[in-house]
């Protein structure tokens, strides 16, 4: 299963959403340099309340670009970016992928998937009733969070959209995504 990269989006600030740019560079250890939730330990601010200590298991966001042509049939308008994800892509089905799925990124980067993503009600703020397009009930009513993963840069690099991506499953048996 390989896909490739959509878009790129960043941001120095605390915003929802990240402008689209030409190229981003992933920093092992940190995420994406000069975005504000790069770094070793937490920075999203719900997180950093609780325990600022812990492990960054959330250094870059990724969206599968399907998710946008999902919710438009459901009549929203969505574009890269304007959820907050740091690299949209095509192709992979990143909510299907196990813990420890490793992303290889253009020429050098290489991402390890830590979880899903935890939709807020920021989402809401941004269209109401997006919230519900994104997380779900599955057949069993467990919720069903589709607003992207989580992931760790193992070796940086520079990414641009077009960049191919390679999904490297991880040995032995594989764990389902959960919320990080």
């Amino acid at each position: 299963m390989n896909g490739s990269i959509s878009a790129v989006s960043s941001n120095g600030t605390y915003s929802f959403t990240k402008p689209n740019r030409d190229s981003v560079t992933l920093v092992a250890g940190l995420g994406v340099e000069g975005d504000v939730h790069s770094g070793t330990t937490v920075k999203h601010r719900s997180r950093m309340k609780k325990d600022p200590s812990q492990p960054n298991l959330r250094q870059v966001h990724l969206i599968h670009e399907e998710l946008f042509e999902e919710v438009r049939a459901a009549g929203f308008e969505v574009t890269a970016g304007q959820l907050g994800e740091n690299v949209t892509t095509r192709g992979i089905d990143l909510l299907g992928l196990p813990v420890g799925t490793r992303l290889r990124l253009g020429a050098q980067a290489v991402l390890e998937v830590t979880g899903l993503r935890n939709p807020c009600a920021q989402i809401d703020d941004f269209q109401k009733g997006l919230l519900k397009q994104v997380v779900g009930r599955d057949a069993d009513g467990r919720p069903d969070f589709r607003a992207g993963i989580m992931s760790v840069v193992l070796s940086g690099g520079v990414v641009r959209p077009g960049d191919s991506i390679t999904v490297e499953l991880p040995d032995g048996p594989h764990r389902p995504l959960e919320i990080v």
